[in-house]
């Protein structure tokens, strides 16, 4: 506990920057992937993007279920309630390992049809759903990985996962370059390898997290906390989880949808936004680290009714979120041609993806402020709201927006950009009203 409190007593610079490598390195994983794939044929690139575009339905999914499990810990350690600490841990394990392990079941029969659905084209299709099959055998692993790292992100022992995150990049980049381009008795395998070089690095990270658990904390996760079921614990993980996870699926289905669009637009405008979205990915990274930082702050104000320190926190972590975001997105728009040209020299892909860096400028200005919210809003209890606006401005504005600027009018990425750009706008002052009502201070997440 005074461990823990020693934690939560730091800036939340300090807090936050473990966080930010260790989910930058997240990142990583798909993008190196991407990089790798670009210099062995677009075609893979393609390929490898619609496939983690399906898959990371599942992946932000169970990353931001997993959220529920770092809220409540965090307010139940605010509370001094330790014995709630192992249960809620045991509860979260079980709930992501059956969750994931449907989804993989899901992603593994039904890879042809989502694809077909999706309008990927034939010359693609094999690897597609070839890279699908092998990476979603390896959900349940990545799921319980997931779960473990919010655990420690609930106790603020950020570097623990950070370090974990580390080796697994290590590990990945380093078994990528074997199986993609081949080395000594082991034969260039493509999508195949880098497939395999993905799951590997999951189940390592899984293990190296697991002897951490067991030996760092004093929570443990046995099946005895299931028995009798805690009825209780899981409908508080539920009402975390399932909206936070509603809104999540909401944007993924949402860019899914888009995506359909922009397959429509043919193979170099695809690559142009796989391009664009790694630069996006870099702007937003450590924004997304400050609202996992600021959940946990948070989340233990609430549950130690510190109710009147919260907001000021809110609005430190927005600031610096805008500040950071739209920064790096106006460096990238400068400089996208030799930062882009790592990736490709195609000149069609380089002067689109110019423009289209241009209104990611505005993007990143509402991602910024939607990013920070949604995690302070759930952490202090109001879940429901960033679930309902989320779903309103993807649905009612980013997709039909996107079709009718870039497929009816025919502005192509631009117009899905600009379409984008406007929801995520809308969606941020939306939730800043939100939290200027000061409604959220009558929620509550625990007794």
């Amino acid at each position: 506990m005074h461990q823990h409190e020693k934690g939560i007593s730091l800036s939340i610079w300090t807090l936050s920057w473990p966080i930010f490598i260790e989910v930058f390195l997240q990142m990583l994983v798909g993008n190196i992937d991407q990089l790798m794939m670009s210099h062995y044929s677009s075609e893979s690139v393609a390929a490898v993007a619609n496939a983690n575009q399906i898959l990371n339905i599942f992946i932000m999914l169970i990353i931001v279920m997993s959220t529920a499990t770092t809220i409540l810990i965090a307010q139940y350690l605010g509370a001094r309630n330790q014995s709630k600490l192992s249960e809620v841990c045991s509860v979260a394990l079980a709930f992501s390992f059956v969750f994931s392990s449907v989804a993989s079941v899901f992603y593994i029969t039904c890879d042809q049809w989502i694809f077909t659905w999706l309008g990927v084209p034939p010359e693609i299709m094999h690897d597609t759903t070839l890279y699908t099959s092998i990476v979603a055998a390896g959900l349940p692993i990545q799921a319980l990985y997931y779960t473990f790292v919010a655990v420690f992100r609930g106790h603020s022992l950020t570097r623990v996962t950070m370090y974990v995150a580390l080796v697994m990049n290590i590990i990945h980049i380093a078994t990528n370059y074997v199986f993609i381009f081949g080395a000594g008795p082991i034969p260039s395998l493509g999508v195949f390898g880098v497939s395999i070089s993905t799951w590997l690095s999951k189940l390592v990270g899984l293990g190296i997290i697991i002897y951490l658990f067991r030996t760092l904390l004093t929570v443990k996760a046995n099946t005895s906390y299931l028995r009798p079921f805690p009825k209780s614990t899981l409908k508080q993980i539920l009402n975390i989880s399932v909206p936070s996870g509603g809104e999540t699926l909401s944007y993924q289905l949402s860019q899914t949808t888009i995506m359909k669009m922009v397959n429509i637009l043919g193979l170099a405008v695809i690559n142009t936004k796989v391009y664009v979205y790694i630069i996006a990915m870099l702007c937003y990274v450590y924004t997304i680290a400050l609202s996992n930082a600021s959940q946990v702050i948070v989340g233990f104000l609430m549950g130690a009714k510190r109710q009147e320190e919260v907001t000021k926190r809110v609005w430190e972590s927005m600031v610096l979120a805008i500040c950071i975001n739209v920064g790096l997105a106006i460096f990238f728009y400068i400089f996208s041609t030799p930062v882009l040209s790592i990736f490709t020299t195609d000149s069609e892909v380089l002067e689109l993806a110019h423009k289209v860096l241009f209104v990611e400028i505005f993007l990143e200005l509402g991602r910024a402020v939607n990013i920070v919210m949604v995690g302070c809003l759930q952490a202090a209890g109001d879940i429901r709201t960033p679930m309902l606006v989320g779903i309103f401005g993807m649905w009612l504005c980013a997709v039909p927006f996107s079709y009718l600027l870039g497929i009816h009018w025919g502005w192509g990425l631009i117009g899905i950009w600009i379409a984008m750009a406007t929801d995520e706008i809308l969606r941020g002052l939306l939730f800043i009203y939100r939290w200027q009502s000061g409604k959220w201070k009558n929620k509550r997440l625990i007794e």
